[in-house]
């Protein structure tokens, strides 16, 4: 079964359960949260990651990802320029299957994808949770990230959301994460992934800066 939604095509990938702040201030985007505020409850758009630089909305432009993740509008402030301050929360996943550049902004005919835990999700989580502890440990005593513990959820599914936002990756990877079939392919994958970065914390005493500040989403 498919749906139309508006696509909102961002430098960043949204996880599902995560809380994503978003400011609103070009025009087409700002048509497509008045045309979005016009309609009834519960209002969605879809997150999808886009390549930096070009304009994924306009004629002609590169196709967004083929994966993103639906976002449900929980607060929207309209500003007096116009412009809008919005909450979302990361719902399920989809597929894009059309694209409608009808508009000035992008509408997807999407069709939502399961959310299954996979053959070992459980045991796989075990493993991966040390790792994401022992990565958390090594960003602080670089500075770039508080020794406060994190209440990790029990479910393997959230948890590996909740990695794949925090850990700082390169689009692909997070678009990789995100597309995983289900919780343990992701967790297998993270694992991976924290193999590899608590190898280079360790052998590197600072980390760029610039990942750690384009950050906003929170677990919800």
């Amino acid at each position: 079964m498919t749906e139309r939604i508006p696509l909102f095509p961002l430098g960043t990938v949204l996880f599902p359960g995560l809380v994503l702040p978003l400011h609103v201030f070009e025009e087409r985007y700002r048509l497509l949260m008045r045309d979005l505020l016009e309609r009834p409850e519960p209002r969605r758009l879809g997150i999808v990651a886009a390549e930096p630089g070009h304009d994924a909305a306009g004629p002609g432009g590169p196709r967004p990802a083929e994966v993103g993740c639906v976002a449900e509008v929980h607060g929207a402030h309209a500003r007096p320029d116009g412009r809008y301050d919005i909450v979302t929360v990361g719902g399920g996943r989809f597929r894009v299957k059309e694209l409608d550049r009808t508009l000035p902004y992008l509408r997807a005919e999407v069709e939502m994808l399961p959310e299954e835990p996979g053959a070992a999700a459980g045991p796989m989580a075990e493993l991966v949770r040390p790792l994401f502890e022992r990565y958390r440990q090594r960003l602080a005593a670089v500075g770039a990230e508080t020794a406060e513990p994190l209440d990790l959820p029990g479910d393997p599914l959230r948890l590996s959301y909740l990695i794949a936002s925090a850990v700082v990756l390169d689009g692909p990877d997070k678009q990789r994460l995100l597309e995983a079939e289900d919780a343990t392919l992701r967790l297998r994958a993270e694992r991976e992934l924290l193999l590899r970065e608590n190898r280079l914390l360790g052998t590197f005493s600072t980390v760029p800066a610039g990942p750690f500040l384009e950050t906003g989403v929170g677990l919800n």
